[in-house]
This record gives structure tokens, C-alpha cells and sequence, in this order.
């Protein structure tokens, strides 16, 4: 059990030093980071700069929130449950599950708990089970492209990064084709109601039609078994009891709001980053063995999921800040995974070929995102295919708009040309 006060800290052997005293105070200018900002959200990353570099702990007064930075600490943070846990949620609210009207989740329990509701699931998204989706996606994937191909130009995100990953989750779920198009309208309002930094509450809505959608899939696949998670999980025991409708619906919400917008942040993000790196680009369609590779350090650098909280169960000190318990900290996966202590002087920059011994993009520890296999297979499809049928294409990130909130960073909409 926890006890006592736990201490975080990293060492730092390049010689970068921090500008932030034992209380949390900036010894330089004030640093104001609003992760709903739209600015902040179009372009993150110089603040994310001056928060490692001069605030590896930034007290949020508004929010009363400790916001962490830096590879290392937040790589911690995210591993020791026992001081930081996602029982309380993962936002800056301190009662977002009874306000959403959320049933339980996976992603908002701690071991013992979730390590049970875990192995539930787990062994339909190993990299062998995953491996079997790879035709149908393949397929998907080949279709919209050459309808893009031929067009000349459209919106990748509508056309390709939306409903791609809608049609991995959907595959999953056993949701059948005509049912398809819900899934980008729950996820836009349950991903984008935080937009303005307050509580989910426009989101309640959709989650009730989530849930009476699904608990009508959930009566209809015990009549009629498919080969899905849904049917799967009807199969399932739980502590010797069989699994219920409430835990079912609780596993459809973490699909759906987990796994539709990060993919289409992660295939928008990489589409700008092989725009602007065309030197990068010309290596993959040389080299199409380092396209694995790339789709990694893509996942580094775009990091969908921008970051999550936790709360804390005991005091912590971490880079010589003292948090007290019951507090909220963010662990800012995005800043982290930039962070040049880990990966280097050009960490900023794309580099398909960098080695990655370690990523923060899906999180660590026992809460290592379940859907990582099925993004990576996405992402090296989608780059394999993307570089072969379009190996010219442009996409507009001056003309992009990208989808509000503050925590799942992807574009709304971006234009491309395929020559």
C-alpha cells in the first residue's frame, strides 16, 4: 500500500539545468500554458520547449494542476500506479466519470482491478492477433488512396485519417458497415467538449447514445456470435462471474474514444511531417524496410494523446517540487517525447532511422495503451501504400484546421494533392 512520501528525479547529464524552485515558483519569466488554447494546440511545441527547460514541474493555479515535462519524470510517473493513479480520471476534473455518467473503464482503474479487466481483452490486440487484420485494412486503405489518386486532391482526414482508424475500432467491435458513421460523431463530441478546459459535460449525450447502441449490439451478439471483441467479452468470465453489460460498454467507450482520433492524429501528423521532410520521404521510397522504424518516430513526434492525468495518493516530491496527495498531475507525453535528454540535440527534428529504446506515445507500465500493435500495423500500412500509389503528395498545414480539445492533438481537416 502507499505510504510515506515518494521522490521522482532525474538526473541530468547534458548539462540542462531547471529554473523552478522547491514550491513550484518560475525563477524566469512566467511561463502560461493553456493546453486548450487553439494556438497551443496548433503549435505546442515552443511552449512544450520552455516547460522542460525552465518548469519541469508547472503549478497550474487555475486548474491546480502539477504538469510534468520531461521524459524521465513523466516516463515514472506513468509506471508507479501506486503514487499516481487513474482511479479519479484522466482530465484536470476531479469528477469527470460521475459528471460524463461513465461506466467503468479499464483506463480509469488500477492494478489489482484493472490487470483482471485487462487480461480480459489483451490477447486480441497481440501483434499475432492483430497481424490478421492487416488484409482487410490493406485493402481499405488501397481503395481510398486510389480515390484520392484519381481525384487530384480532397481532405486527407475526411477521406483517409478519419475513417480509417473508425474502421480498425469498428472491426474490432463487430459493428456492422451501415453503423459506421456513428463512431466519428461520438468520438468529435467526447474528444472535442473539453475544448474550453471545463468538465465533459457536452460530451454526456453522446456517451448515452454510445451506450444504448451498444447495449442493443452487446443482446444482439449473444443470439447471434461474431468473431469480435463484443462477443468475446459475452463469452468471458470475471472473477468466475460472467462479464456484464456494464463492463462490456465500459470496453466500447475505451475503443471508440481511445482509438478514433488518436490513429487519425497520428496518420495527419505523419503526412505533414513527410511533407515537410522530403529528404525523409525519399529514404522510405528507397528504403521501404525503415518504414517500421518511421512509423515510430512518428508516433514520437505527432504523440496524439498529448498527455493525461492522474492523481496523486500520497505526497510526492518530483524535481524538487513537493506535491501533496489527492493532487492532479498531468503527464505531458508530448513534451516528454521531445525531450532531447532521451533523444538526442535533434530531437525535434524527423529521423526515420533513429534508434527508440523508449516511447511515451502509448504511455508505460500497466497502463501501455492495448491498441499499439493495431496502430503500428495502421500506420505501416497506410505509410506503405501512401508512399506507393501517392509517393508525390502535398498536404496543406496552412490551410489544416485542427479539432479542439486539450488532450488528443489531430487535424479536423488538411487538405492534400497527390502530385
Amino acid at each position: 500500500m502507499p505510504g510515506g512520501r515518494a521522490t521522482i528525479d532525474s538526473t541530468d547529464p547534458r548539462g540542462y539545468t531547471m529554473a523552478v524552485t522547491g514550491t513550484g515558483e518560475l525563477a524566469r519569466d512566467e511561463i502560461r500554458y493553456d493546453p486548450a488554447d487553439p494556438a497551443t494546440v496548433r503549435n505546442p511545441f515552443a511552449i512544450y520547449r520552455r516547460l522542460r527547460e525552465e518548469a519541469p514541474v508547472l503549478h497550474l493555479a487555475d486548474k491546480d494542476v502539477y504538469v510534468l515535462s520531461r521524459f524521465d519524470e513523466v516516463w515514472q510517473a506513468a509506471r508507479d500506479t501506486d503514487t499516481f493513479s487513474s482511479a479519479q480520471g484522466l482530465t484536470y476534473e476531479r469528477d469527470e466519470i460521475g459528471q460524463l455518467g461513465l461506466v467503468p473503464t479499464m483506463v480509469m482503474l488500477d492494478p489489482p482491478v484493472h490487470t483482471a479487466y485487462r487480461r480480459l481483452v489483451g490477447r486480441g490486440f497481440t501483434p499475432r492477433q492483430v497481424s490478421t487484420l492487416e488484409p482487410a485494412v490493406r485493402r481499405f486503405v488501397v481503395e481510398r488512396l486510389e480515390q484520392l489518386r484519381a481525384d487530384g486532391s480532397g481532405d486527407f482526414v475526411a477521406r483517409f485519417a478519419g475513417p480509417l482508424p473508425s474502421f480498425i475500432v469498428a472491426t474490432y467491435l463487430g459493428v456492422p458497415e451501415e453503423d459506421r458513421a456513428r463512431f466519428d460523431v461520438w468520438s468529435d463530441a467526447i474528444v472535442s467538449a473539453n475544448a474550453g478546459g471545463d468538465i465533459l459535460r457536452d460530451a454526456a449525450g453522446a456517451v448515452a447514445d454510445l451506450y444504448a447502441y451498444f447495449s442493443e449490439l452487446v443482446e444482439r451478439r449473444r443470439v447471434e456470435p461474431g468473431d469480435d471483441m463484443i462477443s468475446d467479452l459475452i463469452a468471458s468470465n470475471l472473477d468466475g462471474e460472467p462479464v456484464d453489460l456494464i463492463t462490456i460498454l465500459g470496453y466500447t467507450f475505451v475503443m471508440i474514444a481511445g482509438g478514433n482520433d488518436t490513429g487519425t492524429g497520428l496518420l495527419g501528423g505523419s503526412a505533414v511531417l513527410l511533407t515537410t521532410h522530403r529528404d525523409n520521404r525519399a529514404r522510405l521510397i528507397d528504403d521501404p524496410t525503415l518504414i517500421p522504424g518511421a512509423v515510430e518516430e512518428c508516433l514520437r513526434l505527432t504523440s496524439p494523446v498529448q498527455g493525461l492525468g492522474r492523481t496523486t495518493t500520497r505526497d510526492v516530491t518530483i524535481a524538487g517540487t513537493d506535491i501533496a496527495a489527492g493532487s492532479k498531475v498531468h503527464l505531458l507525453y508530448g513534451a516528454a517525447n521531445r525531450d532531447p535528454r532521451e533523444f538526442g540535440a535533434d530531437a525535434e527534428e524527423l529521423d526515420v532511422a533513429r534508434s527508440i529504446p523508449r516511447l511515451l506515445t502509448f504511455g508505460s507500465g500497466s497502463h501501455y495503451c492495448l491498441g499499439a500493435s493495431a496502430a503500428r500495423l495502421m500506420g505501416r500500412v497506410a505509410f506503405e501504400e501512401l508512399l506507393r500509389i501517392m509517393p508525390d503528395f502535398a498536404v496543406d498545414e496552412a490551410a489544416a484546421r485542427y479539432a479542439p480539445g486539450a488532450f488528443v492533438r489531430r487535424h479536423a481537416s488538411l487538405p492534400i494533392t497527390s502530385a
